[in-house]
């Protein structure tokens, strides 16, 4: 057993575990007592591994393990002793069989007291993360919006709310046409990174054109690989809450999209803003062009798109650049010059920023490299740049300077951000995911450490982290409603391929969309291995069979990504016998229906599964023993329990976290989850339709989380739950339809975090909550204060109430991207 820890300490151990394995099998005096010591060696091992790792992201001395070292040399110094004892020594035995014992509730200590330090290191983890947070907060990188979390959504995205600087003079040209004249289309067009997005974002945030369009304003984002007419319709009927039309092809969607124009109530103005379109995409363009009075189209294009000029169009509008003072006022808040603590001299940022004004994206980009570095690395990778590129005029100019910023990167950093590469384009990519993926493909310590590997990217600026959640500043480990974006020109680096070998590469990309067929490199490759860690799959249709054939020996995570009814697993995931972690995700309006999922039953080392707009008629699946961990989000999963014909704690034994959220067909919780004795975390969000909670639920005894967020449609937590001793977190916020506690909910001895913000038609707390000592933060609204004053000083002195901080607190801070 080779401990994974450096160090003394780890040399040490190993040392001792080897030397106990050979005594057990020698000297069988002491097997009873020796078994009993290498079961607490195994629970110390995973325990010391953490805190290692811990250890060296916080800086921690080495010396935080030096009383385990000192321990591990006495302990084998003990059993070399033990295994020259003959069995007719009995006054040996004796003394060395209480040494033994001695030994082995030291080491019982030391377990109670690493246990401790994790907990300390998981606090670290989360001061760490709140740090990140709210340094990112001041400098504005991190949007929060209580929009629609499909990533299928043509809602219009939110706005920075101060200092948007260098688009009124363009603001005002795209009212005169849109609004003061008869042209029914204007196309802006500028380079990458230039702030086309933002002014079309503004447009429609604008007073006077919300006030004309009111809700017909629809942002239809198309990129490199657009999505259909189709896709494109069936987006305006759900952003107008009516029925979704199943549309049989393009023809068809093009009626739906008159009638939609043609009824009565949509005869008021409608704006449709289609961003980013490339040149491959002006025939679609094309057919969302209607004549139909007060129906505006404003497109946004790095191309002047052929054909969408004078006489019958508006003519292109060319963004013009940002000028030196609103330049150096956005630059100075990336790169936080202003929070008086930078000693760079005008000179050095005057240079910085006259080299990337003319792309807004590279301002802001190297920003958040340079922040906090000394001046001497600003000149350094100033010089760097204009060595590779004098002057930026290009957007490849743009590209290959911000590639030399990557290289300062920390090495997991960096993995990270070439990463996100692997997730669609213009899509937002749920946090939630990205933290399933980098904890086990960069074997993190645990889920907050791939939040703050996130967090570095959001604070160098190479991401963007928006969040959903109202309570966007609270720091209590739920982020499925944080999601991450990117602009395409970063996203273009994260598209460079590490080997000119796609066999060799970390990361294989497989896109099969549009021609639906295998990329040119594969009839070229005989060899249909792959050394792959992360392989991705993106399609419309069913795979080509040739991808069978595939063997990924050494994949440790898959992500799926489809546009169709239905999906089936690929036949080759059975034999990835690496395989971590499995992420599909549909992204068509529908849950799709997933098929081929016994293929996982292999997988011995599979812990993660996240499954996004998938329908789940049912769980009769093959037993998988050691997945850990099972998200479904947005998912039809209302009949999939009732339908199973195998215990749930049966298919799933090991598991320790669910996740269940924005299923809006889940309207009661089967019992039999409450017989997954191994669970520790379980979370029920946004599902609006959820009625009652089983009784049972109080057998859940290895529970420590769980969340109810914003189970409108909950009236009562079932009395058992106060069963759950090992619980130190409830999380009731906006469940606005519980009445009551239960009477006894005192008896959550441990529990030491309660958010209840809008339980509104809660009217009284039990008299028991004077027993929730161990209680120390509690959140909840003004309304809720009153409840809870006259418990707090005589009963429950350290417990911290406060308000939740909700969206219109936020500041936002400048940008132009």
């Amino acid at each position: 057993m080779d401990l994974v820890t450096g160090g003394a300490a780890g040399q040490a151990f190993s040392i001792l575990y080897e030397l106990i394995k050979d005594t057990v099998i020698k000297n069988m005096e002491f097997r009873p007592t020796l078994e009993k010591i290498q079961t607490t060696l195994d629970a110390l091992k995973p325990l010391l591994e953490d805190i290692d790792k811990s250890n060296k992201k916080l800086d921690l001395p080495e010396s935080e393990l030096s009383g385990l070292k000192k321990l591990m040399e006495e302990g084998a110094v003990l059993i070399g002793k033990c295994s020259d004892v003959q069995r007719h020594q009995v006054f040996s035995k004796s003394s060395y069989k209480g040494k033994l014992d001695d030994f082995d509730a030291s080491l019982g200590r030391l377990l109670k007291i690493l246990e401790v330090q994790g907990i300390r290191d998981q606090k670290e983890t989360s001061l760490l993360i709140r740090e990140l947070f709210d340094e990112i907060m001041k400098r504005g990188g991190i949007g929060v919006s209580n929009l629609n979390t499909s990533t299928a959504s043509c809602d219009v995205p939110q706005l920075p709310r101060h200092l948007v600087l260098g688009l009124d003079g363009p603001l005002v040209e795209l009212k005169r046409w849109l609004l003061n004249s008869d042209k029914s289309l204007l196309l802006v067009t500028a380079n990458g990174g230039c702030g086309k997005t933002l002014l079309a974002q503004k447009f429609c945030h604008d007073p006077q054109v919300k006030g004309r369009f009111k809700d017909n304003i629809f942002f239809v984002t198309f990129s490199k690989t657009p999505p259909t007419l189709s896709d494109i319709v069936q987006q305006l009927y759900k952003h107008k809450n009516k029925e979704v039309p199943a549309l049989v092809n393009e023809v068809d969607a093009e009626e739906h999209l008159k009638m939609l124009l043609d009824k009565k109530e949509e005869t008021t103005p409608t704006l449709l803003v289609l961003d980013d379109v490339w040149e491959d995409s002006e025939s679609l363009v094309r057919k969302l062009v209607l004549q139909r009075p007060e129906y505006k189209i404003l497109v946004t294009s790095r191309s002047e798109l052929k054909g969408f000029g004078p006489p019958e169009f508006a003519p292109p509008y060319r963004l013009i650049p940002l000028n030196d003072k609103d330049a150096m006022t956005l630059f100075r808040h990336w790169a936080s010059l202003d929070d008086g603590d930078s000693r760079i001299s005008y000179k050095t940022v005057k240079a910085v920023v006259d080299y990337f004004k003319v792309f807004p994206l590279g301002l802001k980009t190297v920003a958040g490299t340079l922040s906090k570095k000394p001046e001497e690395f600003w000149t350094s990778k100033l010089r760097e740049c204009k060595n590779a590129s004098s002057i930026l005029s290009t957007e490849n100019d743009l590209v290959k300077c911000l590639q030399s910023l990557l290289e300062d990167l920390d090495a997991t950093v960096k993995k990270c951000f070439m990463d996100l590469g692997s997730f669609p384009e213009d899509h937002r990519i749920p946090a939630a995911a990205l933290i399933d993926m980098w904890t086990e493909l960069h074997n993190l310590n645990e889920d907050g450490d791939a939040v703050v590997e996130l967090l570095k990217l959001v604070y160098r600026n190479l991401a963007n982290l928006i969040v959903t959640r109202k309570d966007a500043k609270e720091n209590d480990g739920y982020y499925n409603e944080h999601f991450v974006t990117q602009h395409d020109l970063l996203r273009d680096l994260t598209m460079q391929p590490s080997s000119n070998d796609p066999g060799q590469s970390e990361r294989l990309n497989i896109d099969l969309r549009g021609k639906n067929q295998l990329p040119n490199w594969w009839d070229k490759r005989k060899e249909k291995s792959f050394s792959a860690r992360l392989l991705t799959i993106s399609s419309e249709k069913k795979l080509p069979s040739k991808l069978s054939k595939m063997e990924l020996p050494e994949a440790e995570v898959l992500l799926l990504n489809f546009w169709s009814k239905d999906y089936a697993l690929p036949e080759f995931v059975a034999k990835m016998e690496s395989l971590k972690a499995v992420i599909v995700t549909g992204y068509k309006t529908f849950p799709a229906e997933l098929k081929n999922f016994q293929l996982l039953g292999s997988l011995e080392n599979l812990r993660r599964i996240r499954l996004e707009r998938i329908s789940i008629p049912s769980l009769t699946l093959v037993s998988l023993e050691n997945l850990q961990k099972i998200s479904f989000y947005m998912c039809s999963i209302g009949q999939a329990f009732s339908n199973c014909s195998t215990k749930i704690s049966e298919l799933f034994p090991n598991l320790t976290e669910m996740n269940v959220d924005f299923c809006n067909d889940l309207v009661v919780l089967p019992a039999e989850i409450c017989e997954m004795e191994n669970l520790e975390k379980l979370t029920i969000s946004h599902c609006t339709k959820l009625c009652a909670l089983p009784e049972e639920i109080g057998r859940l005894e290895n529970l420590k989380e769980l969340r109810l967020r914003c189970c409108i449609s909950l009236v009562v937590l079932p009395d058992s739950i106060v069963k759950l001793s090992d619980l130190t977190f409830l999380d009731i916020s906006d469940c606005i339809s519980i009445e009551s506690l239960p009477k006894n909910i005192g008896d959550l001895r441990k529990l030491s975090k309660l958010n209840m913000t809008h339980c509104s038609r809660l009217p009284k707390l039990p008299w028991s909550v004077s027993n929730l000592t161990q209680l120390e933060d509690l959140i909840c609204d003004e309304e809720k204060q009153e409840l809870w004053e006259p418990f707090l000083q005589p009963y429950l002195p350290n417990t911290v109430m406060r308000m939740a901080e909700e969206d219109a607190n936020l500041e936002w801070l400048p940008g132009r991207y």
